[in-house]
């Protein structure tokens, strides 16, 4: 199954100390949802929007035994839903990406997310404030838990 990435798994990086693995990727739109910032969080979500999309990338056939970790990752705020992105190429592939659960939409800044920002100042926050991030991967080989204060965001 492929990935469709917006958030904190932009960074390839991330992806593979979260899931344990590096696939390829390419440049990718999910249209008719939009990227918010969550409040007091340096990482974002995503909500159906009509006439909005989303920017991101599509990592290919992420293997099996990542997807638990993923779902670790993303923890109970997001919901892993199948949908439709537009490759760079112009093609069109399915793909699993975490929405936010109607539940948690409180939570959402009116403001988008910055991936620029994220990069510039937000990951070292990141990487600061979620203490294990790094060792969800390792999770199935070496029983490690994720110990986070919050949350993830794809």
């Amino acid at each position: 199954m492929n990935l469709f990435a917006y958030g904190t798994l932009l960074c390839a990086d991330i992806l593979g100390k979260v899931a344990g693995c590096r696939p390829a990727c390419t440049p990718a739109a999910l249209r008719g949802y939009r990227r918010h910032a969550v409040t007091d969080e340096v990482y974002p979500a995503i909500v159906a929007h009509e006439g909005a999309a989303v920017t991101g990338v599509v990592y290919f056939d992420v293997p099996a035994d990542a997807w638990p970790c993923l779902d670790r990752f993303e923890g109970e705020m997001y919901a892993r839903r199948i949908v439709r992105v537009l490759c760079e190429d112009g093609t069109s592939v399915d793909a699993a990406t975490y929405v936010i659960k109607p539940k948690f939409a409180y939570r959402l800044a009116p403001s988008e997310w910055s991936v620029e920002e994220f990069l510039a100042s937000g990951r070292k926050r990141f990487e600061a404030e979620y203490s294990g991030f790094d060792r969800v991967g390792n999770r199935r080989r070496r029983g490690s838990m994720l110990v986070r204060n919050r949350h993830g965001g794809s």
